[in-house]
């Protein structure tokens, strides 16, 4: 396996002094590989909350349903559990997404994530109403707590659902990746005000500007998002979908070092999705957030 060049990874997430072959791959939360006294290391093991396994499986991360839902008024984020039954978990969930991240996280001695995005064949890219969703034919996994999770789709929320140190990006990604057991992993990226994004550059022109409306994908549009690499520069913890059902038990990995995002860009997500489409963030409870 060879190092890919900074044009590669010009989307995907990590910039070269991120791209580490000499880590240990695997668990999701292990991009950050810092060095630490033992003082400060602490056992996974222990600190982290338990994952359960999500009692939806997922194929779309953020899946459509016939009980109405938004981001605003009495089909809110606040009246979400009150909806149905079946988005319950929305109000009474301990280890609910978006989260706030301190950048002083607690340190810990995390193997890298392996990501192996080669080929990405696209299918479709469609307003859903509430998210701009790329949907995946085949081509990008991470290898995560020594299992292997495919990416499904991917999608944008205006500003960032993930806000660090209490501050929202303009733009988040999340890439919504399943295991054969049907567990979920997010890797989410924020994007901040600079330099245009080839890889946004190309999904912004065939972006559908309203709800229900779907465009094929050219099938090299996601090229510069191709290569094989481990990165450790991210934050971890145990969460969940962040539209309803609000299902727990997701793995996720937020990306430290966000990509940049030109001003006509965000405007065409914002003109595309007529609102903002971010939840609130939860309440961390007694979840550990390492990096």
């Amino acid at each position: 396996m060879k190092k890919i060049s900074t044009s590669i990874v010009s989307f995907l997430f990590i910039s070269t002094a991120a791209l580490s072959w000499a880590e240990t791959s695997l668990p999701v939360a292990e991009i950050a590989k810092p060095i630490v006294t033992p003082a400060n290391t602490i056992d996974m093991a222990k600190a982290t909350t338990p994952i359960e396994k999500p009692t939806t499986v997922v194929t779309k991360a953020h899946a459509q349903s016939s009980h109405s839902w938004s981001y605003t008024g009495q089909t809110g984020p606040a009246h979400w559990g009150d909806l149905s039954e079946k988005y319950s978990t929305c109000q009474s969930g301990k280890n609910q997404s978006p989260i706030n991240i301190d950048s002083d996280a607690i340190e810990a001695d995390l193997p890298a994530v392996k990501f192996k995005y080669n080929m990405l064949t696209p299918k479709n890219i469609v307003n859903t109403g509430h998210s701009i969703q790329v949907n995946m034919w085949s081509g990008g996994s991470i290898n995560v707590d020594n299992q292997n999770f495919d990416l499904k789709q991917f999608h944008f929320h205006t500003p960032s659902e993930n806000t660090i140190n209490g501050k929202h990006a303009p733009l988040e990604a999340h890439f919504v990746h399943l295991n054969k057991a049907g567990d979920i992993a997010v890797v989410a990226m924020l994007f901040e005000p600079g330099a245009s994004d080839r890889t946004l550059a190309a999904l912004v022109k065939s972006m559908p500007n309203n709800k229900g409306e779907t465009n094929k994908l050219d099938s090299k549009v996601l090229k510069h998002m191709e290569g094989e690499f481990k990165s450790s520069e991210y934050f971890r913890f145990n969460g969940s979908l962040t539209t309803p059902p609000c299902t727990e038990g997701v793995r996720w990995i937020v990306m430290r070092k966000p990509m940049g995002i030109s001003d006509s860009q965000l405007l065409a997500f914002q003109k595309a999705l007529k609102q903002p489409n971010s939840r609130p963030v939860q309440p961390l409870n007694a979840r550990i957030v390492s990096k």
